[in-house]
């Protein structure tokens, strides 16, 4: 039937991506279809469309959420959120990206693809996009108290909330201020996800509108990916949506940037907590406009230029941003992005000063110029290129599988004209460039090309300012308040009816039964657990994985964590950041850098802590050296690990400072992404010595004491004895015992074995049993409020529970997405405006935990959170509910990660007690919990007395709330 419906127009292999790309085209629509066929059982799909936003009102982004909120097959007000509890997907959510919007699931039940297609593709072209959806997923205004007219006005939207919440990160508005001028007449010059200032003009009918004009089959491409027959995909497409359509000429297009005939320059300030020092907090920033990122070519030749600048910290550009007295840090957002039609080159620092902008212009030139002049050395390219090989063949997956993956890349070319499979396949590319790299002159010519010689620049100063934050919020207020003073009694009844309409339309239970759904009797029986060997490497412990790695070696050397001083405890994290950051052996770190560079694709360094399956209190803690490399690279892979653990050097003290500068700059810029992680660590940092390390080492502590520690160390004493402090860690890991671990395809297995026992024969056999690594028991309650800045709140409630392996953990891992599912997304989310909310169980802390995301609420939301409880015990539930919060679990249990990802899960759960025994039993005994256990650990645990709180929100905020009794702390 499908072959008068869809015609082939190609059908190409990737062999690098053990893949075949097959292109089609819908005859009566236009409507493009890209399959990727692949021996993987983890099918994928989504749906996209060029979506081209004229203003900041953020209609794409809104239009993306309301889309889900019900569609003409499935009118419930949330099929969305009801189907992640009645799928076992392994992928559902939806992207709005500056000109493309996206609908994608991944799942590995051919009956659940079934329903998610149903449901996605009747919710992209049949979406109700009722008018109270609008209000709750995008703005709306109500009186602070809904049914009092006379009380103040004030906006709400989960997208409004949102976007004040990403808005809020300096580096989220560098960006968009740098895309702005780039771009000063083309849809990219406004911000697709909505600026705050502006999501508030966004009119309903503009909503309407835009899904008319961009949410057509003649502007969509479908793609899938997996082992599923095409020829099903493309006769479910047609019957759900494409047969009720004809081609149309959309006429949808971004034309090309106009050029600038000169550079130019941009002054813009962020907001600053009131009472923060302003010196050092300047980001400065140099942007070019380059060619279309459909041309493969061109990209791949930008691509190329820019791993040469800014790849490694011995890359010229790189160096020249690390080693500055200028700014702190390079910025964020230095490298290539062709995520826009014409792609886009930045770089510049932050921790600066506003009148240093001519001298960070000044040194960025210079450095292109020298490299316009006198080139780099061949090897330097080479490994660049390696880099993209490299990046382009290896499987990923998680919690973003491979397939969607492999759709995104291609995603933006087949929007933009280009053609999606030589974006996939780019091995006759990397081919000819290896070709003319051989010419010295060419990345001068590159250089002069695409950036010197390109007018299209803007140097942008973005400096902080103590007043922005709150003039915006009384900007807000006398908006509101003059749209008050305007309105009429009877628009004012208005607004309170359609706050009394949501509400009603909140509390209502839909049918879920509407929707398609699969069972516990479609829950695979066994959960797959891939197993490794045992084989020495000269006498150390080693275990052998053997996994299609399509050509990648995984190495890695894994070291009992020995007894630390107590003042080496807090340097831990920091000592594994910069260890693969330094010099070794005879090399100096910029000689490192190059090695790595040239032989692998990245090394790190790590510490796994886990609690024991029986006990919070009792933890095992590893040192973890790891690197991948492709197969002809696994014997210098090898050596490279076996120099780093062996031979790392701390005497580069300058290197040092500039590490822990960007180390501090990269986890300030990341809280307001972050804050309700944050949140729930500081809220959990008193049970058990997991949670207490978590905060110390990763959370707000962790950042707390990362910025005295920078302060310090501008004393040259403290860099000294800071230095010193991380090479006795090292002295003291070269004492552990260790083992080793590898994973690639089996034909690599004994060529590795040969290598290691060549390189690491200096340390394989370490006879030293020195005392293990002990953390101290923890067992407090924790009442916190952290002030950093930020427009949103993040909350965060925990209890004390119990350990992974006592009977009561898979009713409370239940328990989490049973509370979301039923009470807190509707309280929270719908009602409450957050972004998000939810509820889980934490096996290394033995805490239960709430949280909040990008949240308007602080004193509600932690009320919701008990209410939650209460809702629990009081009321009776359908079983569908506790099926359904199974259902989630064992989703999240089954989802495959990568090849390499799965052997390295199986084995560090091995040695923190969680065998593939242990796994498959805490598996069965989620599908065994009742709704009777729920409510009987939520009584046992749940005890509102008992509860430690951690907030993260803004000063004026919190001193808003004082009466929630929080001690204050600032970021």
């Amino acid at each position: 039937m499908t072959d008068s419906i869809f015609t082939l127009i190609r059908k190409e292999r990737v062999p690098a991506l053990n893949i075949t790309v097959e292109e089609y085209c819908h005859e009566a629509t236009g409507a493009r279809h890209y399959h990727l066929a692949a021996d993987d059982n983890n099918n994928a799909f989504l749906v996209a469309f060029l979506t081209v936003p004229q203003d900041g009102s953020g209609v794409a982004h809104v239009l993306e959420h309301t889309s889900l909120c019900g569609s003409e097959r499935f009118p419930v007000r949330d099929p969305f959120f009801m189907m992640i509890r009645r799928s076992l997907n392994t992928f559902m959510n939806a992207f709005t990206s500056s000109d493309w919007t996206a609908y994608p699931f991944a799942t590995q039940n051919r009956t659940d693809y079934d329903n998610l297609l149903q449901v996605y593709l009747d919710a992209a072209f049949f979406p109700r996009l009722d008018r109270l959806d609008f209000a709750q997923e995008g703005h709306r205004v109500e009186f602070s108290d809904p049914n009092d007219p006379d009380t103040e006005l004030v906006y709400k939207g989960v997208v409004f909330n949102e976007m004040k919440g990403a808005m809020s990160s300096p580096v989220r508005q560098l960006a968009q201020d740098l895309q702005s001028h780039l771009f000063p007449t083309t849809t990219y010059h406004f911000n697709s996800g909505g600026d705050p200032q502006e999501i508030p003009n966004l009119r309903y009918e503009d909503l309407k509108n835009f899904h008319a004009r961009h949410y057509h089959p003649s502007n969509a491409v479908f793609m899938t990916y997996g082992n599923f027959p095409v020829m099903e995909h493309q006769g479910r497409i047609h019957d759900l949506a494409l047969k009720r359509y004809q081609r149309q000429d959309m006429n949808i297009t971004i034309a090309d940037e106009h050029r600038y005939t000169a550079p130019i320059k941009v002054e813009t300030t962020y907001p600053l907590e009131g009472d923060e020092s302003a010196t050092g907090k300047t980001h400065i920033v140099l942007g070019w406009l380059l060619g279309r990122s459909a041309d493969l070519w061109e990209t791949m030749n930008a691509q190329l230029l820019a791993g040469v600048l800014l790849d490694n910290s011995a890359s010229p550009l790189r160096l020249a941003l690390e080693t500055t007295d200028l700014g702190t840090a390079p910025s964020e957002l230095c490298g290539f992005d062709d995520s826009t039609k014409e792609a886009v080159f930045a770089c510049g620092v932050e921790g600066s000063e506003p009148h240093k902008t001519a001298e960070v212009e000044e040194l960025i030139i210079g450095v292109l110029e020298d490299v316009a002049l006198n080139g780099v050395p061949r090897e330097v390219v080479e490994s660049v290129l390696h880099q993209l090989e490299l990046s382009q063949r290896e499987v990923g997956g998680g919690r973003f599988p491979y397939g969607l993956q492999l759709m995104v890349r291609a995603l933006p070319a087949t929007l933009h004209g280009g053609d999606p499979v030589a974006t996939l396949d780019i091995d006759p590319v990397l081919e000819s460039l290896r070709e003319k790299i051989q010419d010295s002159s060419y990345i001068k010519d590159l250089v002069r090309r695409l950036l010197l010689n390109n007018q299209h620049r803007v140097s942008l100063t973005m400096a902080p300012n103590s007043d922005l934050g709150e003039h915006r919020a009384e900007t807000e207020r006398q908006r509101l308040a003059a749209m008050k003073t305007a309105m009429s009694e009877a628009q004012g009844s208005e607004v309170v009816k359609q706050a009394a309409d949501l509400k009603s339309r909140q509390e209502t239970e839909d049918d879920p039964e509407i929707l398609p759904k699969v069972g516990l009797q479609d829950v695979p029986p066994e959960l797959k657990i891939p197993s490794g060997n045992a084989n020495a490497v000269d006498g150390m412990p080693g275990t052998w994985y053997a996994q299609g790695t399509n050509g990648l070696v995984y190495e890695q050397i894994v070291v009992d964590l020995p007894h630390l001083e107590p003042e080496f405890v807090d340097d831990l994290p920091l000592f594994c950041e910069c260890l693969t950051e330094l010099g070794c052996g005879d090399l100096d770190y910029l000689q490192a850098q190059a090695w790595q560079a040239s032989v692998s694709g990245g090394i790190s360094a790590r510490t796994s802590l886990r609690a024991s399956i029986s006990d919070v209190q009792t933890t095992r803690g590893l040192f973890v050296l790891g690197g991948k490399a492709l197969a002809r690279n696994q014997e210098a892979l090898a050596e490279l690990l076996g120099e780093t653990f062996a031979r790392a050097r701390f005497d580069e003290l300058p290197r040092l400072r500039e590490l822990v500068a960007q180390i501090r700059a990269r986890q300030e810029a990341g809280v307001t992404d972050h804050g309700h992680v944050l949140a729930l660590v500081a809220a959990s940092a008193g049970m058990g010595p997991c949670g207490a390390l978590a905060h110390r080492w990763d959370g707000l502590l962790g950042l707390q004491r990362l910025k005295k520690l920078d302060e310090a160390l501008e004393d040259e004493e403290q860099l000294a004895a800071f230095a010193s402090r991380l090479a006795s860690i090292r002295d003291a890991i070269q004492t552990s015992p260790r083992q080793t671990l590898v994973v690639s395809e089996q034909s690599e297995h004994e060529v590795i074995r040969s290598s290691l026992t060549k390189k690491w024969g200096s340390f394989a056999k370490c006879e030293a049993s020195s005392n293990g690594f002990l953390a101290e028991p923890t067992d407090f309650s924790v009442h916190q409020a952290w002030s950093t800045n930020t427009q949103v709140n993040f909350c965060a409630k925990a209890y004390a529970s119990v350990a992974q392996d006592h009977p009561d953990a898979p009713a409370l891992t239940v328990l989490g997405p049973f509370l979301r599912n039923g009470f807190l997304h509707r309280a929270i989310r719908e009602q409450g405006g957050a972004y998000g909310a939810g509820a889980s169980y934490a096996p290394d802390t033995g805490a239960f935990r709430f949280f909040s995301y990008r949240d308007p609420r602080v004193a509600e939301t932690l009320s919701a959170f008990d209410s939650s409880v209460e809702w629990l015990t009081s009321e009776g539930h359908e079983p569908r509910a506790l099926e359904e919060a199974v259902l989630g679990v064992i989703s999240d249990i089954d989802r495959p990660e990568s090849p390499a990802g799965e052997a390295v899960a199986a084995f560090f759960g091995d040695l923190h007690g969680r065998t593939p025994e242990q796994r498959r039993r805490f598996r069965q005994a989620i599908l065994n919990v009742s709704l009777s256990d729920l409510k009987r650990v939520a009584d046992a645990y749940l005890r509102p007395s008992s509860a430690s709180v951690a907030v993260v929100s803004n000063a004026q905020t919190l001193e808003q709330h004082a009466e929630l009794g929080l001690e204050a702390h600032k970021l």
